[in-house]
């Protein structure tokens, strides 16, 4: 199914000349009003007048996290606030919060592709979707809730956390479509089980998942445990929120970034060069509407890769593999590197683990070390008197471990709920190197 033909389905050539025409409007625009693109242009040598293509792009200098840190709160905005509607912000955990303002065409424009996203699910107005996604500043659980009611779904606001009550109303509400972080979904299931709770048996059908990076060996835990179909979503609150990019339910290979509205590029995150599709790097953004925060070329630090092969979905936008990590998250252990995201891919892949588990990075005199802190599964932990077996599960997790991944770590297997559960982004890695 197809929310907006007429954009999702433009011929390539169509759509380019589009994004051209956008994105000379959205260069100009902030150039003359948002002093730190006049500056960082004039920096760079460049002026609106430079962009003839959208290969153009290239010349101009790229914005990054730090960027909006220093210009908090609201000085790259490009509206006078009286034109904006809402603001959002994150956490701020690492720094000063990133803001994100929206105008009244912004919301409605976001609205719509999260309609878009949703269609693509293959949900309809029949549907009633559970949002556990945070409502508040994190732009996920509003997102999704316009979204929702954009397509004319019956919305459930959850929001995160309290989650006895959650599984209660999904056993009352019997809502068809669930939309969460997947480390939560995987934590709804547990528990549930844990209360005695049939999760298999739910009204469920579709859940969409994103705000964290997974594996596709996640995806399968998630589908067997609540017995659904598990779709990928894509966004950051800088650009948008969620509603960037969405799998289409026709192949779930890939997620269709919404290229009307941003322009995607692929770069070295070393050396900033730009790279060819299907090559992975990190990805950059050019929002092509937004109208109170635009940013352009902003560094995401999200790893991936561009697909352009056609869909059979009819969608002509091209496809970002799903996201490998970051790159200011990836570890260097002695010299390799290595996302959270690839050492979950291996664990999960061998029977007898939790898809739970947390990576301690330390320092023993010069050397890094790490450590994988993972679950026993209910039935393997009942028997754990055995001690063979658990040493040879251990000696496998290490085996694949190096011989995927490079890297050697130390191992420790513990009980089952052991390990802290997040009702939002699961915390993954801990870092005593920084302490």
């Amino acid at each position: 199914m197809i929310y907006n033909e007429e954009f999702e389905t433009l011929p390539r050539e169509a759509l380019g000349a589009l994004q051209l025409k956008r994105l000379q409007q959205v260069v100009s625009r902030v150039h003359s009003n948002v002093d730190f693109y006049k500056k960082s242009f004039d920096k760079a040598g460049v002026s609106p007048a430079d962009l003839k293509t959208l290969d153009d792009l290239q010349r101009f200098p790229f914005t990054t996290k730090q960027d909006l840190r220093d210009n908090y709160p609201f000085g790259l905005f490009a509206t006078p606030m009286s034109n904006v509607v809402r603001l959002h912000a994150s956490s701020g955990t690492t720094g000063a919060s990133t803001v994100a303002g929206y105008t009244k065409r912004d919301i409605e424009i976001w609205a719509e592709l999260m309609g878009r996203c949703f269609v693509a699910a293959g949900l309809t107005k029949n549907d009633i979707i559970h949002n556990a996604y945070g409502y508040g500043l994190f732009t996920g659980g509003l997102g999704a809730h316009y979204g929702a009611e954009k397509i004319g779904a019956s919305v459930i606001p959850m929001s995160g956390g309290n989650t006895k009550r959650q599984i209660m109303i999904l056993q009352d509400f019997r809502p068809t479509a669930i939309c969460c972080t997947p480390s939560y979904a995987l934590n709804l299931a547990e528990q549930g089980r844990a209360m005695g709770v049939d999760m298999r048996a739910l009204a469920l059908r579709v859940g969409i998942f994103g705000a964290e990076p997974w594996s596709e060996k996640m995806r399968a835990e998630i589908e067997k445990a609540l017995n659904i179909t598990a779709m990928n979503i894509y966004g950051l609150s800088e650009i948008m929120g969620p509603g960037v990019a969405m799998e289409c339910s026709e192949v779930r290979e890939g997620m269709h970034i919404f290229e009307d509205h941003f322009l995607v590029e692929t770069i070295n995150p070393k050396t900033g060069e730009v790279l060819p599709p299907g090559e992975e790097g990190e990805l950059v953004f050019t929002t092509l509407t937004k109208e109170a925060v635009p940013l352009i070329r902003y560094r995401t630090r999200d790893i991936s890769r561009l697909n352009t092969a056609p869909c059979r979905c009819g969608r002509t936008y091209h496809r970002m593999g799903r996201v490998m990590g970051r790159s200011d998250d990836m570890l260097i252990i002695r010299g390799v590197n290595v996302f959270p995201s690839q050492i979950e891919a291996v664990m999960v892949g061998i029977e007898g683990l939790e898809p739970h588990y947390q990576l301690i990075v330390d320092r023993e005199g010069t050397l890094d070390t790490l450590e994988v802190q993972v679950e026993l599964t209910e039935k393997q932990f009942a028997g754990a008197d055995e001690v063979k077996v658990l040493q040879k599960l251990e000696g496998q997790l290490k085996k694949d471990m190096k011989d995927y991944l490079g890297i050697t770590a130390k191992v420790k297997l513990v009980e089952p709920n052991t390990i802290a559960r997040s009702e939002g982004k699961a915390t993954r890695v801990i870092d005593k190197r920084k302490l």
